[in-house]
């Protein structure tokens, strides 16, 4: 075989590979190789491939695919990022949510073969209508999320339309059990007569007078100084569109707006574990609007604060009333009505004496962890022991009484030089203006004494203060309180 003959097999080799990447008047230089001679055509075919080398891939590079990739290569690898990045699964990832739609930007040009065309010959730019690399994902992805901004021109055909935001309110039992939630939701959706187009019939829409099809018009606005400036805005009579469609011509259902209102039943699940603030998406579930993709529904949860329990990320806390016999003696009883309506009994250990603001933990009794609700966090109580009323202190002898409680404190000594007999009255001071922090009545777990340490040990119960390990950077005797925040 001649050196000729091999360098024509060679080019049109490599011309069969890179077809996707090459444009018409390459094919057709390859199909005429013999009569354009040699020298001529390897001139033309390495400047093609210099330009088809240099189209944009960040598209495929967002879903994690070669350029050559297959239309079914692509569907899988968008499954799988969207599993890995969607916003409810990376709540601590401020971007998430800006990943997610620059990576469902990407897939809806790819999965289109028209779109992906032009995307593979002329980059970002040509699906704008524009040459090869004016443009950058900036742009593209600022006509695929909003619905026809003012900079002129009507939607995008990769338009997308913003996402509805609504808040729902939700209790510390719900977002313990998890719950179901069905609503009735009114949504605008494509005319079904009109198809969208918003026109009767085969009516066509005829170039807007105001902007002369440009879609958009020119503002003047003074500035200081006595100069003028020039603004573009989008035309208002088109809605940047160009185009226009006469009153007679106008779809009698819609009015010539291409979409009507529609009800529609939407359901949520509140999974077990849920945050107060976090996101359910309802993808593709916003309003419709004539070439623009449908937009999401956002419920962003908003729970309740609760009358017992506080909530500190899995873990829980909650006070708990006691006696005083029950303080000094012990007790084995059901303390606690759980969010789940189940009753906790806990039994103290024979010869404990609470103090006052003793607090224990029950592990394994928290909140459910999302995502693995066979999991809880911790349980943490917190005890408050009710003093008798004077009934009760009239009805007992005194002086048994006496006996059996423990001496009281002796005289402060030495004592000051003056001493002043002060008079005293009853007052709720929690109630009044006092200035002090909001923690300075509520010591919490910061303040427990040591003597009440012991080495009991049972199923039901366990000091807070003896968890030297998860609290070791406060020092040996203090151990802070949850961060419980109300809901």
């Amino acid at each position: 075989m001649s050196e000729s003959n091999r360098k024509k097999i060679y080019l049109l080799d490599l011309g069969f590979v890179l077809r996707k990447f090459l444009d018409h008047s390459v094919r057709r230089l390859l199909a005429d190789f013999s009569a354009r001679g040699r020298k001529k055509a390897e001139t033309r075919l390495c400047s093609h491939l210099d330009k088809a080398m240099a189209v944009e891939t960040e598209l495929y590079e967002l879903l994690g695919v070669s350029p050559s990739a297959s239309e079914d290569e692509i569907k899988k690898a968008y499954r799988k990022k969207a599993r890995d990045i969607h916003p409810d699964k990376n709540i601590n990832d401020p971007n998430a949510a800006t990943k997610f739609q620059e990576m469902a930007a990407a897939y809806e040009i790819l999965s289109d073969p028209d779109s992906r065309a032009v995307y593979d010959e002329s980059g970002m730019n040509g699906l704008q209508g524009g040459g090869p690399g004016a443009a950058g994902m900036d742009d593209l992805f600022a006509q695929f999320f909003t619905a026809g901004g003012g900079g002129g021109g009507g939607p995008s055909r990769y338009a997308k339309r913003n996402d509805s935001i609504l808040q729902h309110e939700v209790t510390l039992e719900d977002l313990y059990n998890g719950k179901t939630v069905k609503m009735n939701m009114e949504k605008q959706v494509l005319c079904s007569s009109c198809k969208g187009s918003g026109a009767k019939g085969s009516a066509k829409p005829k170039q807007c007078s105001t902007c002369e099809g440009n879609g958009h018009t020119y503002v003047k606005s003074q500035m200081a100084g006595g100069r003028m400036a020039v603004s573009r805005q989008m035309c208002t009579d088109c809605k940047g569109s160009g185009e226009k469609l006469r009153e007679k011509d106008r779809c009698k259902k819609c009015k010539g707006s291409g979409t009507v209102k529609e009800k529609t039943r939407q359901e949520i699940f509140i999974e077990k574990g849920m945050a107060d603030q976090q996101r359910i998406v309802l993808a593709g579930a916003g309003d419709e609007e004539p070439g623009v993709s449908a937009g999401d529904v956002v419920f962003v949860l908003k729970a309740h604060p609760h009358d017992s329990f506080e909530r500190s990320k899995n873990d829980l806390l909650v006070k708990v009333k006691i006696t005083l016999s029950e303080a000094l003696l012990g007790f084995s009883r059901i303390l606690i009505t759980h969010l789940d309506g189940r009753g906790i009994k806990v039994t103290s250990p024979p010869g404990k004496i609470l103090q006052p603001d003793a607090s224990i933990v029950i592990r394994g009794e928290g909140m459910p962890i999302y995502k693995r609700p066979d999991q809880k966090g911790d349980l943490y109580v917190l005890f408050e022991i009710e003093m008798p009323d004077t009934e009760w202190y009239r009805s007992v002898d005194r002086q048994a009484l006496a006996k059996l409680l423990p001496p009281k404190k002796p005289e402060m000594q030495p004592q000051p030089e003056i001493v002043d007999e002060a008079n005293f009255e009853e007052i709720d001071v929690r109630s009044q203006s006092f200035p002090a922090s909001r923690d300075f009545f509520d010591h919490g777990f910061a303040n427990q004494r040591d003597d009440i340490h012991d080495d009991s040990e049972g199923e039901d119960w366990e000091d807070d203060e003896d968890e030297d390990d998860i609290y070791s950077g406060y020092g040996a005797h203090s151990h802070p309180e949850p961060e419980c925040r109300q809901q």
